[in-house]
């Protein structure tokens, strides 16, 4: 009865079936791993940020470049204040606002964005407070440029003159003529009555949308083996339908068979031409 799983078609069938399944548990086992790795991730990165609050504040220069091991890190830094920009659009305790960003010229003549605090409401330079005179040195947790379009910063162009969508050195370098250092830090305390901004999480390390549509894809796979084994268990209980019905002479050998059983339609036809054949002389 099973003698049709020697054929070439069904060896085409099974050869598929070996390869797919494991193929499909392969992918559906590397995409829940790397949700593991994201979840591991967050909550490493929980535990760096509370870790970097109650640490020593180091100079600027031994934490770069940021990393995902440095992003988070209290830094300090000394120089003075120069060029200050706004940061519309930014939240804090789900109330619209801005960031109110100053440029620190440092000692090695690089320059380092620093967000000095928030204010609600729009941007305007006319609220925002004028950063200290003289020199000064500054703590706070150090921050990986910014990339546009990403992790909630706006990609928006044609902003008015004193406003950057996003804190980086590339959106900065067409802003203002210092040489830039590829980093910020943020405030530990808001300066001048602002608010401080709380630093975020580096990149690539929190529970967001790519970290469930990793674990979206591991269902996604498995379901598939699933499908292929019930598929082949299907395809299996019809050709040994067929074969039974065979062998029971529910099928005769002139008649053909079809992968959707013989038609109903073949078998009258059939019994008419052996009537006419019998009454012909």
């Amino acid at each position: 009865m099973y003698r049709f799983l020697l054929t070439p078609r069904w060896w085409g069938i099974n050869v598929f079936v070996l390869l797919a399944i494991p193929f499909c548990v392969f992918m559906g086992s590397w995409q829940l791993g790397r949700f593991e790795e994201r979840v591991e991730s967050h909550r490493s990165a929980g535990e760096q940020a509370e870790s970097a609050k109650r640490s020593a504040a180091r100079p600027l220069d031994e934490l770069l470049p940021v990393d995902q091991e440095t992003s988070g890190e209290r830094a300090t830094a000394t120089g003075r204040y120069g060029r200050q920009l706004l940061v519309p659009d930014r939240k804090l305790d789900d109330r619209r606002g801005y960031y109110v960003l100053t440029l620190l010229r440092t000692g090695d003549g690089k320059s380092l964005p620093v967000v000095r605090g928030w204010l609600p409401g729009d941007a305007d330079p006319a609220k925002a407070p004028a950063a200290p005179e003289g020199e000064v040195t500054v703590t706070g947790a150090l921050q990986a440029s910014e990339t546009p379009g990403s992790n909630g910063v706006s990609a928006a162009g044609g902003l008015p003159e004193g406003q950057t969508a996003a804190i980086s050195a590339a959106s900065l370098v067409n802003l203002v003529p210092d040489d830039l250092y590829d980093a910020w830090i943020t405030l530990d305390k808001g300066d001048s009555g602002m608010k401080a901004v709380p630093a975020t999480a580096p990149v690539n390390t929190g529970l967001d949308l790519k970290a469930f549509q990793n674990l979206g894809y591991t269902g996604e796979w498995f379901v598939f083996a699933g499908f292929v084994v019930f598929m082949w268990f299907r395809l299996l209980r019809r050709e040994v339908e067929f074969a039974r019905d065979a062998e029971l002479g529910l099928v005769t050998e002139e008649e053909p068979t079809r992968e959707d059983g013989p038609s109903r339609e073949d078998g009258p036809s059939r019994d008419g031409e052996r009537a006419r054949e019998a009454a012909s002389p």
